[in-house]
């Protein structure tokens, strides 16, 4: 089954979805063929000033609306306000030089945007937020983001990301036209199997997106709650944050338990099993 993600590194919505992805690359694994599509939210800052936005409305907003989520957030006022088409592109100068890496230098971005005041649509700090990132020539990528390959790669996933007219998504009203043409909304997945469409448009929760793999692969195989935490951190070697971990560990349509799955990682770091590196307002957990 092929799953496209349409995502935007500096949109709060598409950073809190990411414990439900979680969840279903530990469900289903290799059954799942994972595109990344960029949106392109604002090619200039002037695009969100224009509507309002300010580095404290901003930060506001962070704390106001997506804390509830769970993911780490440092919601510290920039110097100024920012916009994410510099740091899509850098994300599809990635994709292009190391196929598979895209997903490693988005995390790496949507950290960057979500628990650190970095400028992101200045070549200087989408390097700082992407430095550290394995299998990723930083240097290439950030001087590849202006070069014609680039450029057209960008422009053919902006307009991929505006073709949601007449589609279940903005029959949901889960569509955004901020810049004209009816877009998909980040995050949003379109999941696909032997002609088969089905979407998931905006923000949704695991459940809506198990019921469509469900019923696109239900001869498929299905891995269940691990007893065993450490196999998490086995599986995902470059970190899982709290709220990630707490999602992971649910069974059922139980709520999410925060404070277990701390305490569970806690223990992992007190046997010398798990690593704890503080991360905004959270931290990322790692197998030792």
């Amino acid at each position: 089954m092929r799953v496209t993600l349409y995502n935007d590194a500096g949109c709060p919505w598409g950073y809190s979805a990411n414990p439900a992805f979680r969840v279903l690359e530990w469900r289903y694994g290799p059954q799942l063929e994972w595109r990344l599509v960029m949106i392109g939210l604002t090619n200039a800052a002037q695009e969100y000033v224009d509507r309002g936005y300010t580095p404290v409305r901003s930060a506001e907003g962070y704390a106001r609306r997506f804390r509830r989520f769970g993911m780490p957030l440092a919601p510290n006022p920039r110097a100024r306000v920012v916009g994410t088409g510099r740091s899509c592109r850098a994300i599809v100068a990635v994709r292009l030089q190391a196929p598979g890496r895209e997903w490693a230098a988005f995390r790496a971005l949507q950290f960057g945007f979500f628990t650190t005041t970095l400028l992101l649509d200045e070549d200087e700090s989408i390097a700082a937020a992407l430095r550290g990132v394995e299998g990723v020539d930083v240097e290439a990528a950030i001087a590849a983001i202006d070069t014609p390959a680039v450029e057209e790669a960008y422009q053919r996933d902006r307009a991929e990301a505006r073709s949601a007219a007449g589609s279940p998504t903005q029959l949901q009203d889960k569509h955004a036209t901020s810049d004209g043409p009816v877009r998909y909304t980040a995050p949003s997945l379109v999941f696909e199997r032997a002609g088969l469409r089905l979407e998931a448009g905006g923000w949704q929760t695991i459940e809506a997106y198990d019921v469509i793999v469900a019923n696109l692969i239900p001869d498929g195989e299905r891995r269940e709650v691990p007893n065993d935490p450490l196999e998490l951190l086995t599986a995902f070697p470059a970190g899982l944050t709290t709220q990630e971990v707490a999602q992971l560990l649910t069974r059922g349509n139980d709520a999410p338990d925060r404070v277990e799955a701390e305490v569970a990682m806690l223990r992992l770091v007190s046997g010398g099993a798990a690593t704890r590196t503080p991360l905004g307002d959270d931290a990322l957990w790692k197998r030792a």
